[in-house]
């Protein structure tokens, strides 16, 4: 089984923030493969299905960004899941807005969900889904860049984007991580 967990913070006043993105990318990921959210456990709503013939659970915490690590790993352990069957997908600013990137292992970035996911886990090893949201314009406070909507521009191909990462990851569960790297890895989804 793979675990495939959206990162964002539950609330409206989120909803539309790029630091949602890994919601925003979940969400249409299982409603793609007709995964229902309506579970509730591990501080999360989630929802079982398939893709690719492989069993997925489809996991948003609701324990707020810097806190994922709790849902997380309880839903890791709860469920069996081997670490390198968990695919985390979160925004990352280090990227443009409609890149995205995948990774195995490493340290957290920066990143205050993937910090608390590392902690509670005890190590890094899962495979990250890193959706490119840009960096905010010069001087500008990257906490107020992430909790804001996505400007005019980026919201005319969002919609782009998001149905990119999720082809993504269905080449990242059928055919493995290398083959998902290969092929979108630094590519511009937006377009």
């Amino acid at each position: 089984m793979k675990l495939v967990a959206g990162l964002g913070n539950p609330g409206e006043q989120y909803q539309a923030t790029r630091h949602n993105i890994g919601f925003m990318v979940a969400e249409r990921f299982a409603s793609r493969f007709g995964v229902q959210l309506k579970k509730k456990g591990h501080q999360a709503v989630f929802g079982v299905g398939r893709c690719n013939g492989e069993e997925i659970t489809v996991l948003l915490p609701q324990t707020f960004m810097n806190l994922s690590g709790a849902s997380v790993g309880s839903a890791l352990k709860s469920l069996g899941v081997d670490p390198g069957d968990l695919i985390v997908i979160h925004d990352d600013i280090d990227l443009p807005f409609g890149q995205l990137k995948f990774k195995c292992g490493g340290g957290h970035g920066g990143h205050n969900g993937i910090r608390h996911i590392c902690q509670v886990l005890g190590h890094g090893d899962f495979v990250r889904c890193k959706i490119g949201v840009g960096r905010p314009a010069e001087g500008g406070e990257v906490v107020s860049h992430v909790l804001k909507p996505f400007n005019a521009a980026e919201r005319k191909s969002l919609d782009r984007l998001l149905d990119g990462a999720v082809e993504a990851l269905q080449v990242m569960i059928g055919e493995g991580l290398a083959a998902a790297m290969n092929e979108f890895n630094n590519r511009d989804l937006s377009v």
